[in-house]
């Protein structure tokens, strides 16, 4: 009997150990009773260079609130969205802005992620263009041309859907996949027809005469929003953090709001070009972050089906699935 005793004083001890540990840095709480942060890193992925994301980096926004945590920063630059989804499934990225169209590619390859919320309205900040002094006036003549287009992309998507629209399979034409820093020269040159693309390409291109808009999503009726998305993993164990994500971003586009002007001209002076190309841009392009209405999923979920009618994509999704607006209404209140 005392042998007995003895047995379960120590399996009371041992109990009462393992709870001790339980509420120690296993957990995640520091001595404060304070959620610690140490050795976590967010890694943040952003299109292009200069612009508004210049500022972010410049100023140090996201370091100056993530610091305060005890979170570092990490930065990694990409021309288009599919290397950023990519990233995204080895874990080698935590957040970034990207178009529909990629999105969709990833949630088919069964990459886990969440939408955040939507960063363009998606009108007509997608875009066919031709040679400024080319003979193609409509979606129907490129049939028989080359077109360059960044595979994957929002662009990617807008250019088939355009193509079904004015009767045109991809068959009838000749389609080049190429990033854009590979795209402006083969338009220059004249190697390719027409270019399906993005802005700031496309006003960049139309202001300095080099281009003209063939067709965009006003025109042809397709929507080609951009979004926020984290990586699940990331947004399910630090949602706290993908909020703040969100509200350093919201703070960057009031600076951006209230400084146009300043804004104006630091990005005309980024890129060499005149104030009234960056104006163009920002017509086409306005950023925003914002919970995704219903009638954008609705669209998006076009775009899913009409990828899986092209055999673009290999399995019918729910898009649905990956939206989640939580994030983005919690940055808005605080």
């Amino acid at each position: 009997m005392k042998s007995f005793r003895w047995l379960t004083t120590i399996l009371l001890l041992l109990a009462i150990l393992a709870s001790g540990c339980a509420n120690g840095s296993s957990s995640g709480k520091n001595g404060k009773g304070e959620k610690s942060y140490d050795g976590v890193t967010i890694k943040i992925g952003y299109q292009g260079s200069g612009g508004l994301f210049g500022k972010i980096i410049e100023e140090k926004w996201f370091e100056e609130e993530f610091d305060k945590l005890g979170v570092k920063v990490e930065f990694a630059q990409f021309q288009s969205g599919p290397p950023m989804t990519e990233a995204m499934a080895s874990g080698r990225l935590d957040t970034a802005g990207l178009g529909n169209m990629p999105i969709i590619a990833a949630q088919a390859a069964g990459i886990e992620f969440k939408v955040i919320s939507q960063s363009l309205e998606g009108k007509n900040n997608v875009a066919i263009i031709v040679p400024k002094d080319s003979s193609i006036q409509s979606v129907q003549d490129l049939k028989g041309k080359k077109v360059a287009v960044a595979k994957g992309s929002n662009a990617f998507n807008f250019l088939y859907r355009g193509l079904a629209g004015a009767g045109l399979a991809a068959s009838d034409l000749e389609i080049i996949p190429l990033q854009p820093d590979e795209a402006q020269p083969a338009f220059e040159t004249g190697k390719v027809d027409a270019w399906s693309t993005w802005d700031p390409t496309i006003s960049l291109n139309v202001l300095q005469d080099k281009a003209r808009v063939l067709a965009d999503g006003e025109q042809l009726g397709v929507l080609s929003p951009s979004f926020y998305i984290a990586r699940k993993a990331f947004a399910d164990q630090y949602p706290e953090l993908v909020t703040l994500y969100l509200k350093v971003l919201n703070k960057a586009l009031k600076w951006e709001n209230e400084h146009w002007d300043e804004a104006l001209e630091r990005y005309a002076g980024e890129r060499n070009v005149p104030s009234a190309v960056i104006e163009a841009i920002y017509t086409r392009s306005k950023g925003i972050s914002i919970p995704v209405s219903d009638a954008i999923i609705a669209e998006q979920q076009k775009t899913a089906d009409f990828q899986y009618e092209i055999e673009n994509i290999r399995k019918k999704i729910d898009v649905s699935e990956v939206f989640d607006n939580s994030y983005i209404e919690a940055a808005l209140k605080e």
